[in-house]
């Protein structure tokens, strides 16, 4: 009998609807190819919601979330909605209530794609970054003193657990053994200066790899792993860290890949619901042009399909984005790419039926 999914659709805001509606029309295609099907519910969370009714994302929807395989998000971020709002509403709020522990963040140049790194190309740039997603610096802790006046103090707190940070490191030396390229796992942190908190880190780090035999191990801290992976990104394979880093190297990793039209990444939850989206923004300049690259969505629904057991859907649709662009594309930038949105979403999912 054909596996069924459910899916939660949240188009989001800006160009989110748009670049979903290519991401899901590929998605679609695999499953008619490798006979599954995917049943999907529309959630209009986002902005305008907001902006109509107040509501940002509901505990009933959270209940509804944890019911379903897998989250396939746009983008979250209206222009006139004050910045802050919808990212810890609906962004922060389902990674913590979902208990989404990691963030997932592939770092890969595909044929045809430019970077900005010279003499590299697909060989020397493909790994992976695992970054903890739900302790850190995100948790909100900390607060005002005399806000307001010349004497104001603020302090923002960073919670680290040894529960948090050993389920992360744990994820990453299982997914460094079942990527099984270099099975080298590197722990970015500032053991220099964040002597507590990147103290219970290598420490855990070290006495997992105890565990891991098969797993060589490594330590770079933050500054130097920025600069390693402008100048030799070869010398990565999966990378695994705290929430702040996380967050800062994987945005220099989209542009290493060729910008945030391709890059995708995933907040998992090994053991419930994970959701998967483009990591550019919502882009409202561009809404409704039919211009914007739905290829980091499309990618999204890959890294979706792959987690949840279909491989070799999961391997069509990237050998149908890599066909799509270095034979069709002029560009990843919006309005250059050769092709609209549709059109893009279009080639991918006839490479897909094709392949």
């Amino acid at each position: 009998m054909a596996k069924t999914y459910n899916i939660a659709l949240m188009p989001g805001d800006g160009t989110g609807p748009e670049v979903l509606d290519e991401g899901v029309k590929v998605v679609q295609a695999a499953s008619e190819r490798e006979g599954f099907s995917l049943e999907l519910t529309h959630y209009d969370f986002g902005g305008e919601r907001y902006k109509r009714t107040g509501e940002i994302l509901p505990d009933s929807a959270l209940e509804e979330f944890r019911q379903m395989d897998a989250i396939y998000l746009g983008a979250i971020g209206h222009p006139d909605v004050k910045p802050g709002i919808l990212e810890k509403g609906i962004l922060l709020k389902a990674r913590f209530a979902l208990d989404q522990y990691i963030n997932l963040r592939p770092v890969k140049l595909y044929p045809g794609v430019e970077t900005p790194l010279k003499d590299k190309g697909p060989e020397e740039i493909d790994f992976v970054v695992v970054r903890e997603n739900t302790e850190g610096l995100y948790c909100g802790a900390g607060g005002f003193l005399k806000k307001g006046t010349p004497d104001e103090v603020a302090v923002q707190e960073s919670i680290n657990t040894r529960k948090g940070a050993e389920r992360c490191l744990r994820y990453a030396f299982e997914y460094c053994r079942k990527r099984n390229q270099e099975k080298t796992l590197t722990l970015c942190g500032k053991t220099n200066v964040l002597t507590f908190a990147f103290d219970l880190w290598e420490r855990t780090f070290e006495e997992l790899a105890k565990e891991y035999t098969d797993i060589k191990t490594d330590y770079a801290h933050v500054d130097a792993t920025c600069m390693w992976m402008v100048k030799n990104p070869e010398w990565f394979d999966v990378i695994v860290t705290d929430n702040m880093f996380g967050d800062i190297i994987t945005d220099l990793g989209a542009m290493i890949q060729g910008g945030m039209g391709v890059a995708a990444g995933g907040n998992i939850n090994p053991e419930g619901t994970s959701m998967f989206e483009p990591i550019g923004g919502s882009a409202p300049k561009y809404t409704g042009q039919n211009v914007i690259n739905p290829v980091a969505a499309i990618c999204a629904g890959q890294m979706m399909l792959e987690h949840l057991g279909e491989e070799s859907g999961a391997r069509r649709v990237e050998a149908a984005v890599m066909k799509t662009i270095s034979r069709d594309m002029k560009s990843l930038s919006a309005g250059k790419m050769g092709h609209g949105t549709r059109e893009i979403g279009d080639l991918v999912a006839g490479y897909v039926r094709q392949g």
